[in-house]
């Protein structure tokens, strides 16, 4: 018996976001509306996302002693997220900075801060924790270090997910762990040294590197899911997109918990879509963040 459905392994950041008219370009200033501080990070993202759902979920990550670290302390508790693995100390909490356009884009750079704090030793003084979840997944804004110390450390039976982002090149023995990977289509690309163009394309390269299975997330376009029977398309989910901050999170989360449970990969990704539709709805990362009755109550 588990005790958690999922346990997040992964970064836990500050969001501070401005509304733009456009991104600027090199060298421009451009003004913003007034900024908005919020709690963020992929792997917080991800864990707030999936207790939101109904899952029974845990977070080992580092923040800060800082009011950034309260703030988000203070998030997953709200959210029902399990933090006896969120770990205090040894840098500020971490930070991204993120623009907003009106269409919803955003462009985001990330200070790590403690994220780069979260080591292969943390990894292994928790491993109570990953032997008390069904499924781990993980992200790229902790050190790979501590990422590949997960695969090592999961207990046999264990499923592992991890979304390679920032994307950068991955290790034969992580990515025989992943069942899925899942990327979008500029992580498909950087993984793939830019070639594979076609997402349908991609998804089998991608395969051919060695994960038990592919998911490539097409945003307005819904996602593919690939494994050894071949490539499936996921339909997309219409709405009105106000903010796209974090939708990945979610949409990676609810289809980590759905694939937990038994869900087949094709349905648990057509369940996700719909979690990450509902959240672009709403600005933020974590408080666009929908309930189960909230995503059954989308059209479609």
């Amino acid at each position: 018996m588990y005790d958690y459905d999922l346990l997040v392994v992964g970064s836990a950041n500050a969001d501070l976001v401005v509304a733009v008219e456009r991104r600027p370009g090199a060298g421009e200033t451009v003004l913003g509306g007034d900024l908005a501080v919020h709690p963020g990070g992929k792997g917080a993202n991800q864990a707030v996302a999936a207790a939101r759902l109904g899952a029974r979920t845990a977070l080992l990550a580092r923040v800060g002693d800082d009011g950034h670290g309260r703030l988000l302390l203070d998030s997953l508790g709200s959210a029902g997220v399990a933090t006896a693995g969120v770990l205090t100390g040894g840098a500020p909490t971490g930070v991204a900075l993120i623009t907003v356009d009106p269409s919803g884009d955003n462009s985001i750079v990330v200070s790590p801060g403690a994220n780069a704090r979260l080591t292969p030793d943390d990894v292994r003084a928790a491993e109570p924790l990953l032997r008390s979840a069904r499924v781990v997944s993980a992200q790229l804004e902790i050190p790979q270090e501590t990422v590949t110390e997960v695969v090592r450390r999961l207990p046999e039976g264990t499923r592992f997910v991890l979304n390679p982002s920032p994307p950068r090149p991955l290790s034969p023995e992580v990515l025989a762990a992943c069942d899925p990977l899942v990327v979008n289509e500029h992580e498909a690309r950087v993984l793939l040294d830019g070639s594979a163009e076609d997402p349908a394309t991609q998804a089998r390269a991608l395969l051919a590197l060695g994960p038990r299975s592919v998911v490539v997330t097409l945003g307005a376009e819904g996602a593919l899911v690939c494994d050894g029977s071949g490539v499936r398309r996921v339909a997309p989910v219409r709405v009105s997109a106000v903010d796209t901050t974090g939708a990945g999170d979610a949409f990676t989360a609810a289809l980590a918990w759905r694939l937990g449970a038994g869900v087949p990969p094709a349905e648990a990704a057509a369940w996700a879509a719909r979690v990450g539709a509902a959240a672009v709805t709403r600005r933020g990362a974590q408080e666009s963040y929908p309930t189960a009755d909230e995503v059954a109550a989308l059209p479609g």
